[in-house]
């Protein structure tokens, strides 16, 4: 069932609902009105008998004639009958049976009035004491024409309930396709978005509706979706440059040395210049495995308490050795009075490796002569390590592709590299729910910021 049908559907159900609620407590209220009504006036009429049958005797001829024209003025069907406390029928008129009894002339007496019905009659008896005795005045009528026209109200109501329907359906049909329509043009254009048109946005994205609420958060899908397809074609294009570049300086050497015979020496520098190509190979190939384990699932990862001024200092070990006229001071901005907040939950092996990334940039980048400058940082709940270097700087546009693995900034592409430190670095810190921010100015340096969460969950002050 469509959408527009459930909502038509419900709509017509509740209004159904209210609907007959409505006709059952008007057709209830007005029958109890009428039923009330009627008593009072059978009520009157037994008075109006009793006084002419039982108060003659005691009244002038004049008000014996205002009482007689008062009992000819009688109610539809009427039935009246008078008894004595013994149950002796005194006065009857008008035909009918009204089902009295010993006990009911009993209740009568004990209740001094009471109220039946008795098929479609409604039956008033009344206690009157008089001066020749003490008597029970029965009086009962039909009120055909007021059920008559509460038949007529049941049909209208009916009728009315019918035709209100019909009339809820078509225009909830009408009301969900009006309130459905910002959804179908949700629809329509969704449909037309494909891969190579995620630059598309959904046009009802200005309003403070659920459907504009949901525009809003499509598109940040698509924003998103784009910048992921953006990062994987550079991805793919900087890959396939950084593979080719290798591989095309072998096949080169290669086909430069079986061009002809060469000497002993020729051979053995073709072949180290092969091998050094190889290495560069095989440290590419590295990187994309280190990038593949980094992207696994963190709940898979084996982790530790460990030190992070360790960690930086065991980094800078490893960066030093790697480059031995490397130039690096890290210092402490605040070394807290509880060592403890030094502590950080997570794998050694990965950490070193994104911090040793870090490190290795900013020396790599840190013109001839100037030292990178590294500080370890408590900043509330974080442990940080900001390292800055004085080298090119990156520029805004170069700064949204610096994680997307193999890209190197255009002023940069004479500095040996391959683009896969940094994005490493990213993968692991999320990994350990932490983040590394970039902060740069062309021509100024660049400063990279670590951040870890402490394993002790301390309150910031």
């Amino acid at each position: 069932m469509t959408i527009r049908a459930k909502l038509t559907l419900k709509f017509a159900i509740i209004i159904a609902i209210i609907l007959i609620l409505f006709s059952l407590v008007v057709y209830y209220f007005t029958s109890l009105y009428r039923q009330d009504d009627f008593y009072k006036r059978i009520e009157r009429r037994a008075y109006i008998v009793a006084h002419h049958v039982l108060d003659a005797d005691e009244l002038s001829e004049q008000e014996r004639h205002r009482n007689q024209v008062k009992y000819y003025q009688v109610l539809p069907y009427e039935v009246v009958k008078v008894f004595d406390t013994n149950g002796k029928l005194l006065f009857s008129d008008g035909e009918g049976a009204l089902n009295i009894n010993q006990k009911l002339l009993e209740r009568v007496v004990r209740q001094k009035k009471v109220e039946y019905e008795h098929g479609t009659r409604q039956v008033v008896g009344i206690y009157y004491p008089d001066n020749q005795g003490e008597f029970i005045v029965f009086s009962s009528c039909i009120d055909a024409y007021s059920l008559r026209k509460l038949q007529h109200l049941k049909v209208i109501l009916i009728v009315g309930l019918l035709g209100s329907l019909v009339v809820v359906i078509i225009a909830g049909w009408l009301f969900s396709q009006q309130a459905l329509q910002p959804i179908t043009k949700v629809v329509s254009e969704v449909e037309k978005i494909n891969a190579s048109g995620l630059h598309m946005r959904l046009s009802n994205a200005e309003g403070k509706d659920e459907v504009s609420h949901l525009a809003q958060t499509f598109n940040k899908m698509l924003d998103r979706l784009e910048l992921a397809f953006e990062m994987q074609r550079t991805f793919v294009s900087n890959a396939s440059h950084e593979l080719r570049t290798p591989l095309t300086a072998m096949i080169g050497e290669l086909e430069v040395a079986l061009m002809k015979d060469r000497e002993l020496k020729e051979y053995q520098r073709v072949l180290s210049s092969i091998l050094e190509d190889a290495r560069l190979l095989a440290e590419l190939s590295n990187g994309l495995l280190q990038i593949a384990q980094a992207s696994i699932d963190s709940s898979k990862i084996k982790q530790t308490y460990l030190r992070f001024d360790e960690l930086v200092w065991l980094a800078t070990d490893q960066a030093r050795k790697r480059q031995p006229n490397a130039a690096i001071h890290i210092d402490f901005l605040n070394f807290p009075e509880d060592e403890d907040r030094l502590v950080v939950k997570g794998n050694e092996a990965l950490l070193l490796i994104a911090i040793v990334n870090v490190i290795e940039n900013a020396i790599k980048f840190s013109p001839s002569g100037q030292s990178a400058v590294g500080q370890i940082i408590i900043n509330g709940r974080m442990v940080q390590l900001k390292v800055k270097d004085k080298g090119l700087g990156i520029t805004v546009e170069d700064l949204k592709h610096v994680f997307v693995p193999f890209f190197r900034a255009d002023n940069v592409r004479n500095i040996s590299g391959h683009g896969i430190g940094l994005p490493l670095a990213e993968r692991i810190l999320k990994l350990h729910k932490g983040s590394i921010h970039i902060a740069s100015q062309i021509n100024e340096g660049t400063e990279v910021t670590i951040s870890l969460p402490q394993a002790y969950g301390f309150i910031a002050i």
